[in-house]
């Protein structure tokens, strides 16, 4: 807020996945901003007073707008960045960082598409931090994962010819992230994409999973988010009918339910502090299961993980009727997001 004038305009530019775009269009509207330019993945939006820029279930990156590059030669789109972080209020003083990341180019899992940095994408940003570091940069390469509160430049790449710049002030994990897809290195190769998803959504919710805790997953074949929990050293109770990668399955830490948890008894579950639901049935069936789980005299958990598919973006409507049903339950907080790694579905971290 410091680098704009009071009274001017806000003007932001959000990332979200493919397909997401009108969910973000109506919470947008909803808090008085009006639309602008926009293609699938990427939305841009004008405030006639100065808040914060959009954030939201839907909404996976927020920042405020500086401009944009538009030139099919690369040499003549560096030299328009500069001009503009001349000239804007907003980049006065040196970024800590510099992010730099396409906008989807199609919905998460068709052709096999993940969102986040990709080769073109890194070619831009090595170019782009070569020729603006020390005057505009603190950093030391592109790209790095942002500490709490640094002011971070944001290039997102609409085509590899039109660039859009911004700002934004790393706060939550997905705002320290490029692009808000968290880089991570697994240990080994995972077992399925799921690995991925939970590895960003326990960041994501701030859950303090220790070694040795025990967790639950419901829906856990063939075994991605298992393997997540126990490179993490936790014991992982899997309950799903059907079969675990053998990796899982072998894992001296691991032990398989091959049942439905709604046919289990109960005591199962005793001295699980997590709970972590990604299976392939309807939000409403998920809701039954899970509520019959934590409400019961004999489970104690902590922390839950939901993965509740839509279906349709068409659907995000019901969102709030699920959160009132798990507020049923006793729920003290609750986090709403769709990851960077879901596909149409969204993720609730739900602390008890």
């Amino acid at each position: 807020m410091a680098d704009l004038e009071q009274g001017s305009p806000t003007f932001a530019m959000l990332c979200c996945a493919f397909g997401a775009e009108l969910a973000v269009k109506e919470s947008m509207i909803a808090d008085g901003w009006r639309l602008a330019f926009s293609r699938p993945g990427f939305v841009t939006g004008k405030h006639d007073a100065a808040p914060e820029p959009p954030t939201g279930t839907f909404i996976r990156t927020s920042s405020r707008s500086i401009g944009q590059c538009r030139s099919e030669n690369g040499q003549e789109q560096i030299k328009s960045l500069i001009e503009l972080l001349k000239s804007s209020p907003l980049a006065s003083r040196p970024f800590d960082q510099i992010h730099v990341w396409p906008k989807d180019r199609a919905p998460i899992g068709r052709f096999d598409f993940e969102p986040g940095p990709d080769e073109v994408t890194k070619l831009v940003a090595d170019e782009v931090f070569a020729a603006i570091k020390g005057n505009h940069l603190r950093c030391d390469s592109p790209n790095r994962i942002a500490e709490a509160d640094e002011r971070v430049l944001d290039v997102v790449l609409v085509e590899p010819s039109h660039w859009f710049i911004g700002t934004h002030t790393a706060t939550t994990w997905p705002t320290r992230w490029p692009g808000a897809v968290q880089p991570i290195s697994p240990a080994y190769e995972p077992v399925s994409r799921a690995y991925y998803k939970a590895a960003e959504a326990i960041t994501w919710s701030g859950f303090d999973l220790q070694a040795g805790d025990l967790a639950v997953e419901i829906g856990s074949a063939p075994g991605g988010a298992c393997g997540r929990l126990l490179e993490l050293g936790l014991r992982v109770l899997g309950v799903d009918p059907a079969e675990m990668d053998p990796r899982i399955a072998e894992h001296p830490k691991y032990q398989h339910y091959k049942a439905r948890a709604g046919d289990l008894p109960r005591r199962v579950f005793r001295g699980a502090k997590w709970l972590l639901v990604d299976s392939n049935v309807t939000p409403d069936k998920t809701l039954v299961t899970v509520g019959n789980l934590v409400t019961h005299q004999q489970t104690s958990f902590q922390g839950l993980l939901l993965t509740m598919k839509l279906g349709d973006y068409t659907h995000a409507d019901r969102i709030p009727k699920w959160e009132r049903t798990i507020r049923g339950w006793g729920a003290k907080n609750i986090q709403v997001r769709q990851l960077a790694r879901n596909r149409c579905e969204v993720c609730f971290a739900v602390t008890m």
